[in-house]
């Protein structure tokens, strides 16, 4: 009986595990695809990741549900209790990237009417393909219980922030020459910001994820090099 009851506990953890590898795929993806239909002038495709966000938030209130139940139903302690509840805070920043990258795909048709500045694409391109290595990378150290790439991957922030800035600098050196980039660069600006926000969603992650493995915090200060020292809050 106790070897079912723990067989049964087991498997409803892995549920929970699957969901959130579901939603890092799912978050890489609209990541990808918001920058790709940015990048491309896309508005279908900008629809693809409006649509593909209502899947994020489905996927995150059946997480919610099974681990809500999961606790009043095992009660679970120490380790158990811990990825259970660390699953949750888990899902609500996958649920947040997904949010961010559907504010990037919700700017695409305002970016198509201005002119968009030649070479800018390739800064935040590469931007782009730095936060989606972290996506995936975080979730996948997650699942194999590797705290020191978990501790390490945290750290790699600092990569996103350095490119943040110098996208930011490079903005504002083209509205500076031509007026006429002024609107472009404003939503562009924005989107670079988003993508800098994701990878602090990342960050969160994998601090709760290896609180799961280790049982431990990881020191509250953490590498920060956004230089740009302005406010930009995406919607």
């Amino acid at each position: 009986m106790a070897e079912h009851i723990v067989t049964s506990f087991d498997e409803e953890l892995g549920q929970i595990d699957r969901l959130i590898r579901a939603m890092g795929d799912r978050a890489s993806a609209m990541v990808e695809t918001s920058t790709r239909s940015l990048l491309d002038g896309d508005g279908a495709l900008a629809q693809r990741v409006v649509s593909d966000d209502a899947m994020m938030d489905a996927h995150q209130r059946e997480l919610d549900d099974r681990a809500i139940t999961l606790i009043a139903k095992r009660q679970p302690m120490a380790q158990d209790l811990r990825a259970v509840v660390g699953a949750i805070r888990m899902a609500g920043d996958l649920e947040r990237i997904g949010d961010l990258a559907k504010n990037i795909a919700k700017r695409v048709n305002a970016v198509g009417e201005g002119t968009t500045p030649r070479g800018l694409s390739h800064s935040i391109e590469a931007m782009a393909q730095l936060v989606m290595a972290q996506v995936d990378a975080v979730i996948e150290r997650y699942e194999v219980r590797d705290s020191e790439g978990l501790s390490t991957l945290r750290a790699e922030d600092e990569n996103i922030d350095i490119q943040y800035t110098a996208v930011f600098r490079e903005l504002l050196t083209y509205m500076m020459e031509d007026p006429r980039n002024i609107t472009a660069c404003t939503h562009l600006l924005f989107c670079a910001k988003n993508l800098e926000r994701i990878g602090d969603h990342v960050t969160n992650i994998a601090e709760n994820a290896y609180y799961i493995v280790t049982g431990r915090q990881l020191p509250i200060n953490r590498p920060k090099a956004d230089e740009t020292q302005v406010m930009v809050e995406p919607e």
